[in-house]
């Protein structure tokens, strides 16, 4: 039986999430390597850029080889966002369309073959374009390699295409507005039928946004209060991402083990970035679902009981007669 193969272009970028920034280092994936050319291998793993709108920047990225046999890859500019999954810094692959500093980008020599153990640079060139908005736009110089790798087997196999990125990171000057939003907050919460009978969980959600046309760098707090006023929970989360691009926003949750099983009150989230300060607030309820059947159950008999009551005063009331 003829293989049929599903083409799969892996983002294998080096693409850092979650946790502190990226350190300093060439983004490679043990078989080659992408970074901007400079004087000493490691000094400028990133390209850092600002320009004018209507500017044109050159400059020179190198693909290095690190196997035993020649490699084509096809160089190509890209748009950088946000992953869904965890905010983590990702870019479009080439059959996306690039609609900002990835359509900007117009390297020399899009196809080009390192040999083996070597390293091949290619000057590119950056044309801002005269109606570009300020601010950040970040974006990487992609190295896709030519391969397709079999992922698979069976009827329907996958192919794998594999690619290293280094990142971009252009500022077109103008006025700079950072902006940030906590929207959305929910709370599914998880308690035991029988309070006591077990340990409560809540789930809290909210989606993080940039709203702004800088790269933040935020840290979000999370504080939650029953009544009086009583502090139950005050932590600053980990799960966030360290670089939150222009207008990208992400889905974040917060898993809140030990939650309250019988209290009332509001759960507040601080996002903090450069200038900025946001928060978000969600109020509560706990009560346990054994209780809350109950006075559900007790509600809905009293009303009914009330009713019943109510039909037979009208029945026993004398009817009323008028002569003349």
């Amino acid at each position: 039986m003829r293989t049929l193969y599903v083409l799969l272009l892996s983002v294998l970028l080096l693409l850092l999430g979650l946790g502190p920034a990226p350190q300093a280092r060439a983004a490679e994936n043990g078989e080659w390597a992408v970074y901007p050319a400079a004087a000493r291998l490691g000094s400028r793993p990133y390209f850092f850029l600002t320009a004018d709108p209507g500017a044109t920047l050159a400059d020179r990225v190198t693909v290095a080889n690190k196997t035993a046999a020649p490699l084509t890859f096809r160089l190509y500019g890209a748009d950088a966002y946000n992953t869904d999954r965890d905010g983590g810094f990702a870019v479009r692959t080439q059959r996306e369309k690039q609609t900002g500093a990835g359509a900007w980008i117009k390297p020399e020599r899009t196809r080009v073959t390192v040999p083996p153990g070597s390293a091949v640079t290619v000057r590119y060139t950056l044309s801002v374009p005269a109606d570009a908005d300020p601010g950040d736009h970040p974006g990487a110089l992609v190295a896709l390699d030519e391969r397709i790798s079999p992922g698979g087997s069976g009827a329907v196999a996958v192919g794998v295409q594999r690619a290293v990125a280094a990142r971009l990171y252009l500022r077109v000057n103008g006025p700079t507005v950072p902006a940030l939003g906590v929207e959305d907050v929910t709370v599914d919460q998880d308690r035991p039928l029988v309070p006591g009978a077990g340990t409560s969980s809540a789930l809290v959600s909210y989606t993080l946004h940039n709203r702004g046309n800088v790269t933040l760098n935020p840290k979000v707090a999370l504080k939650a209060e029953g009544l009086f006023g009583r502090t139950l929970l005050a932590r600053d989360l980990a799960a966030v991402p360290s670089e939150l691009l222009p207008r990208q926003k992400i889905r974040l949750t917060e898993r809140w083990t030990g939650s309250p099983q019988l209290d009332w009150g509001d759960i507040t989230l601080t996002a903090t970035a450069k200038d900025v300060r946001e928060t978000g607030t969600v109020s509560f309820l706990a009560l346990p679902w054994l209780a809350a059947a109950t006075l559900l159950v007790g509600g809905a008999a009293g009303v009914f009981g009330l009713r019943i009551r109510r039909r037979r005063a009208a029945r026993a009331e004398p009817s009323a007669h008028v002569s003349t």
